[in-house]
Protein backbone atom coordinates (compact mmCIF):
# COMPACT_ATOMS: atom_id res chain seq x y z
CA UNK A 1 0.00 0.00 0.00
CA UNK A 2 1.26 3.80 -1.04
CA UNK A 3 1.84 5.91 2.25
CA UNK A 4 -0.18 8.81 1.97
CA UNK A 5 1.06 12.26 2.96
CA UNK A 6 -0.29 13.92 5.94
CA UNK A 7 -2.63 16.70 5.51
CA UNK A 8 0.47 19.20 5.97
CA UNK A 9 2.59 18.02 3.64
CA UNK A 10 -0.71 17.54 1.08
CA UNK A 11 -1.48 21.18 1.55
CA UNK A 12 2.40 22.36 1.34
CA UNK A 13 3.18 20.04 -1.78
CA UNK A 14 -0.17 21.80 -3.34
CA UNK A 15 0.87 24.97 -2.49
CA UNK A 16 4.45 24.24 -3.73
CA UNK A 17 3.28 23.60 -7.51
CA UNK A 18 0.95 26.85 -7.04
CA UNK A 19 3.77 29.04 -6.53
CA UNK A 20 6.43 27.78 -9.13
CA UNK A 21 3.54 27.62 -11.86
CA UNK A 22 3.60 23.64 -12.13
CA UNK A 23 0.22 24.34 -13.22
CA UNK A 24 -2.41 22.41 -15.69
CA UNK A 25 -3.58 24.05 -18.73
CA UNK A 26 -6.85 24.41 -17.71
CA UNK A 27 -5.33 25.89 -14.45
CA UNK A 28 -3.24 28.71 -15.34
CA UNK A 29 -5.34 31.38 -14.52
CA UNK A 30 -5.15 30.68 -10.77
CA UNK A 31 -1.90 31.83 -11.24
CA UNK A 32 -0.34 35.00 -10.18
CA UNK A 33 0.91 37.49 -12.37
CA UNK A 34 4.82 37.08 -12.83
CA UNK A 35 5.99 39.80 -11.24
CA UNK A 36 9.87 38.38 -10.42
CA UNK A 37 9.80 39.81 -7.37
CA UNK A 38 11.13 38.70 -4.04
CA UNK A 39 7.81 38.60 -2.72
CA UNK A 40 6.48 36.27 -5.25
CA UNK A 41 9.44 33.93 -5.42
CA UNK A 42 9.43 32.98 -1.75
CA UNK A 43 5.66 32.20 -2.02
CA UNK A 44 7.04 28.44 -1.79
CA UNK A 45 7.95 29.37 1.46
CA UNK A 46 5.23 31.25 2.69
CA UNK A 47 2.45 28.55 1.30
CA UNK A 48 3.68 26.38 4.36
CA UNK A 49 5.13 29.16 7.01
CA UNK A 50 2.20 30.94 6.62
CA UNK A 51 1.08 34.74 5.02
CA UNK A 52 4.76 36.76 5.55
CA UNK A 53 6.38 33.93 7.53
CA UNK A 54 4.11 34.79 10.16
CA UNK A 55 3.70 30.63 11.11
CA UNK A 56 1.37 28.21 10.41
CA UNK A 57 -1.92 28.16 12.49
CA UNK A 58 -1.36 24.01 12.99
CA UNK A 59 2.32 24.47 14.45
CA UNK A 60 4.00 22.38 12.12
CA UNK A 61 6.02 25.31 10.28
CA UNK A 62 7.73 27.69 12.47
CA UNK A 63 7.77 31.86 12.05
CA UNK A 64 10.45 33.09 9.66
CA UNK A 65 9.44 37.08 9.79
CA UNK A 66 11.70 38.92 11.48
CA UNK A 67 14.20 36.46 12.94
CA UNK A 68 18.09 37.42 12.00
CA UNK A 69 18.99 36.94 8.51
CA UNK A 70 22.25 34.90 9.90
CA UNK A 71 20.12 32.77 11.31
CA UNK A 72 17.79 31.84 8.52
CA UNK A 73 20.41 31.90 6.19
CA UNK A 74 22.34 28.85 8.10
CA UNK A 75 19.21 26.87 8.76
CA UNK A 76 18.53 27.20 4.74
CA UNK A 77 22.01 25.89 4.72
CA UNK A 78 21.90 23.31 6.97
CA UNK A 79 18.64 21.27 5.49
CA UNK A 80 20.61 21.95 1.75
CA UNK A 81 23.73 20.11 3.20
CA UNK A 82 22.72 17.32 5.38
CA UNK A 83 22.61 18.94 9.16
CA UNK A 84 19.06 18.80 9.32
CA UNK A 85 16.30 16.79 7.52
CA UNK A 86 13.02 16.83 6.65
CA UNK A 87 12.29 16.18 2.55
CA UNK A 88 10.15 19.00 1.30
CA UNK A 89 12.54 21.60 2.97
CA UNK A 90 15.48 19.64 1.37
CA UNK A 91 13.52 19.40 -1.75
CA UNK A 92 13.00 22.82 -1.81
CA UNK A 93 16.05 24.69 -1.26
CA UNK A 94 18.91 22.00 -2.96
CA UNK A 95 19.33 23.71 -5.69
CA UNK A 96 19.53 27.32 -4.59
CA UNK A 97 22.94 29.01 -4.17
CA UNK A 98 24.50 30.29 -1.22
CA UNK A 99 23.57 33.68 -2.17
CA UNK A 100 20.13 33.11 -2.59
CA UNK A 101 19.41 31.37 0.01
CA UNK A 102 20.88 34.59 2.21
CA UNK A 103 18.58 36.78 -0.31
CA UNK A 104 15.56 34.73 0.82
CA UNK A 105 16.52 35.21 4.36
CA UNK A 106 17.52 38.37 4.38
CA UNK A 107 13.75 39.14 3.01
CA UNK A 108 12.30 37.09 5.70
CA UNK A 109 14.47 39.41 8.55
CA UNK A 110 13.35 42.62 7.08
CA UNK A 111 9.35 41.64 7.24
CA UNK A 112 7.68 43.24 10.88
CA UNK A 113 4.42 41.85 11.45
CA UNK A 114 2.58 41.44 14.73
CA UNK A 115 2.64 37.93 16.79
CA UNK A 116 -0.42 36.31 18.03
CA UNK A 117 -0.95 35.75 21.51
CA UNK A 118 0.35 32.30 23.00
CA UNK A 119 -2.40 29.56 23.95
CA UNK A 120 -3.03 29.25 27.67
CA UNK A 121 -0.49 26.62 29.18
CA UNK A 122 -1.75 22.86 29.92
CA UNK A 123 1.31 22.36 32.04
CA UNK A 124 1.82 22.24 35.72
CA UNK A 125 2.62 24.89 38.04
CA UNK A 126 5.48 22.94 39.03
CA UNK A 127 6.62 22.19 35.20
CA UNK A 128 6.66 26.01 34.39
CA UNK A 129 8.55 26.74 37.38
CA UNK A 130 11.39 24.56 36.20
CA UNK A 131 11.02 25.80 32.80
CA UNK A 132 11.78 29.47 34.32
CA UNK A 133 14.18 28.77 35.95
CA UNK A 134 15.99 27.29 33.36
CA UNK A 135 15.34 29.57 30.78
CA UNK A 136 16.12 33.04 33.27
CA UNK A 137 18.77 31.51 35.43
CA UNK A 138 20.34 27.91 33.52
CA UNK A 139 21.40 25.22 36.28
CA UNK A 140 25.16 25.77 37.25
CA UNK A 141 26.08 22.52 39.22
CA UNK A 142 25.00 20.92 35.54
CA UNK A 143 26.93 23.79 33.47
CA UNK A 144 23.30 24.37 31.63
CA UNK A 145 23.55 28.19 30.97
CA UNK A 146 20.55 30.36 30.91
CA UNK A 147 18.87 30.54 27.87
CA UNK A 148 18.26 34.56 27.74
CA UNK A 149 22.69 34.22 27.65
CA UNK A 150 22.74 33.39 24.06
CA UNK A 151 18.81 34.54 22.85
CA UNK A 152 18.65 37.70 24.45
CA UNK A 153 17.46 39.10 27.98
CA UNK A 154 13.87 39.90 26.00
CA UNK A 155 14.67 36.16 24.26
CA UNK A 156 13.73 37.57 20.89
CA UNK A 157 17.12 36.64 19.74
CA UNK A 158 20.25 38.83 18.43
CA UNK A 159 21.57 39.72 15.69
CA UNK A 160 22.74 38.57 13.13
CA UNK A 161 23.01 34.71 14.13
CA UNK A 162 20.79 33.61 17.19
CA UNK A 163 17.15 33.58 16.84
CA UNK A 164 14.23 34.54 19.63
CA UNK A 165 12.82 31.54 21.59
CA UNK A 166 9.22 33.22 21.91
CA UNK A 167 6.02 33.42 19.50
CA UNK A 168 6.77 29.09 19.22
CA UNK A 169 4.49 26.71 20.14
CA UNK A 170 5.65 24.04 22.66
CA UNK A 171 5.73 20.92 20.74
CA UNK A 172 7.72 22.63 18.11
CA UNK A 173 10.33 23.86 20.69
CA UNK A 174 10.23 20.35 22.22
CA UNK A 175 10.99 18.96 18.31
CA UNK A 176 13.68 20.96 17.76
CA UNK A 177 15.28 20.01 21.15
CA UNK A 178 15.02 16.76 20.71
CA UNK A 179 16.02 17.06 17.33
CA UNK A 180 19.51 18.23 18.31
CA UNK A 181 19.81 15.54 21.56
CA UNK A 182 19.30 12.81 19.23
CA UNK A 183 21.69 13.97 16.69
CA UNK A 184 19.14 14.65 13.87
CA UNK A 185 19.38 18.10 13.78
CA UNK A 186 23.33 19.35 13.67
CA UNK A 187 24.94 23.03 13.58
CA UNK A 188 28.55 24.91 12.24
CA UNK A 189 31.20 23.40 15.00
CA UNK A 190 31.52 24.20 17.59
CA UNK A 191 27.66 22.90 18.07
CA UNK A 192 26.68 25.14 21.11
CA UNK A 193 23.25 24.10 21.41
CA UNK A 194 24.59 20.16 21.30
CA UNK A 195 26.10 20.39 24.12
CA UNK A 196 23.48 22.48 25.70
CA UNK A 197 20.69 19.77 25.26
CA UNK A 198 23.03 16.80 26.06
CA UNK A 199 23.03 17.93 29.98
CA UNK A 200 18.96 18.30 29.71
CA UNK A 201 16.90 15.62 30.64
CA UNK A 202 13.26 15.33 28.81
CA UNK A 203 11.53 17.21 31.65
CA UNK A 204 13.77 20.01 31.31
CA UNK A 205 13.36 20.33 27.71
CA UNK A 206 9.45 20.05 28.21
CA UNK A 207 9.54 22.47 31.35
CA UNK A 208 11.57 25.03 29.35
CA UNK A 209 9.54 24.24 26.20
CA UNK A 210 5.99 24.92 28.20
CA UNK A 211 7.52 28.25 29.79
CA UNK A 212 8.62 29.93 26.44
CA UNK A 213 5.63 28.65 24.88
CA UNK A 214 3.15 30.54 27.28
CA UNK A 215 4.85 33.86 27.62
CA UNK A 216 3.66 36.98 25.78
CA UNK A 217 6.21 38.45 22.67
CA UNK A 218 7.27 41.82 24.12
CA UNK A 219 6.05 44.60 21.35
CA UNK A 220 9.38 45.34 20.33
CA UNK A 221 9.85 42.01 18.62
CA UNK A 222 13.15 42.92 16.52
CA UNK A 223 16.48 40.92 18.25
CA UNK A 224 18.69 42.68 20.33
CA UNK A 225 22.02 43.80 19.02
CA UNK A 226 24.47 42.00 21.27
CA UNK A 227 24.13 39.61 23.67
CA UNK A 228 23.71 40.63 27.57
CA UNK A 229 26.17 40.94 29.95
CA UNK A 230 27.23 37.76 31.40
CA UNK A 231 26.24 36.74 34.71
CA UNK A 232 28.43 36.61 37.96
CA UNK A 233 29.65 33.33 37.50
CA UNK A 234 28.69 32.36 33.94
CA UNK A 235 30.79 30.98 31.04
CA UNK A 236 30.78 32.72 28.02
CA UNK A 237 29.53 30.00 24.45
CA UNK A 238 31.12 29.98 21.55
CA UNK A 239 28.98 28.54 18.52
CA UNK A 240 29.57 27.97 15.07
CA UNK A 241 28.18 29.95 11.87
CA UNK A 242 28.59 29.88 8.32
CA UNK A 243 30.92 32.15 6.54
CA UNK A 244 28.90 34.95 4.21
CA UNK A 245 28.05 34.68 0.86
CA UNK A 246 29.84 36.61 -2.20
CA UNK A 247 27.25 38.59 -3.50
CA UNK A 248 25.09 37.89 -6.62
CA UNK A 249 25.75 39.90 -9.53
Amino acid sequence: MKRLLSFPLMRCAAALLLAAGWLAPGHQALAAPFEDSIAQRTLACTACHGPQGRAAPDGYYPRLAGKPAGYLYNQLLHFRDGQRHYGLMVQLVEPLSDAYLMEIAQYFSSLEVPYPAPLPSTASPQTLRLGEHLVLQGDRARKVPACVQCHGQAMTGVAPNVPGLLGLPRDYLNAQLGAWKSGQRRAHAPDCMKHVVASLNDEDINAAASWLAAQSVPVNSRPASSPPALAAGAVAIVCGSAPMPAQRP
